[in-house]
């Protein structure tokens, strides 16, 4: 497989680009592309085969979950049985932006993206190409970082083409991530909120926010 690479400075200029990714991963093709934190791969999260590939492509084990990331917050009500309180709290805050919420899941949300559980993270990312290829395609996007698992994550597009050339047709290259760290994860489905893994927002920020509701 050839591995394309893009270079976008400009999402509207280069609208027939962002529709190109849009099309690819409607069709079930995987993409990669830069959000604020690290390079993400996207596969449709609503297709079970793009997303075997993505789990094929980065060699990972099929019980690990994948987040889903959306354009906005209307989005996340096609995903979540419910926004809870606490949820909205943080999003409203902090997104777009570098922080994944877990909600219990949908049953349209398809098991293998979840790795059968039934709650599934969902992230809003803080990078204009990214926001673009999801309003383009207003579907939500299962994307993990853009490596092979195990190796580090990528922070530019040469870092993905350097791990993932011919694994994957297409690369959006946005410039080098701003902050280079994977986005916290706060699982919001219980009465009180667990941090999963601490990432670009730290726990005191969250629980600021948390205190107000």
């Amino acid at each position: 497989m050839k591995t394309e690479i893009f270079k976008i400075d400009d999402v509207e200029k280069q609208a027939d680009i962002i529709e190109k990714a849009a099309e690819m991963l409607k069709n079930g093709e995987l993409v990669a592309f830069p959000t604020e934190t690290v390079y993400g791969l996207a596969a449709n999260g609503l297709n079970q085969q793009a997303v075997r590939s993505l789990y094929e492509a980065k060699e990972r084990p099929s019980y690990k979950a994948f987040s889903l990331q959306i354009a906005d917050v209307a989005m996340a009500e096609e995903i979540a049985e419910e926004i809870t309180p606490m949820a909205k709290a943080l999003m409203d805050k902090f997104c777009p932006g570098p922080i994944t919420v877990i909600l219990r899941k949908k049953k349209e949300i398809p098991s293998i993206v979840t790795g059968g559980k039934n709650t599934v993270g969902i992230r809003i990312p803080d990078n204009p190409v990214p926001l673009a290829v999801l309003s383009k395609a207003r579907i939500p996007l299962a994307v993990p970082s853009a490596n092979v698992s195990s190796h580090p994550s990528p922070k530019s597009a040469m870092d993905v083409y350097n791990d993932m050339q011919g694994r994957i047709p297409l690369i959006l290259d946005g410039g080098v991530c701003s902050i280079g760290t994977e986005s916290t994860i706060v699982d919001c489905t219980d009465e009180f909120p667990v941090i999963i893994s601490q990432g670009a927002i730290s726990e005191k920020e969250i629980n600021e926010i948390l205190r107000r509701i």
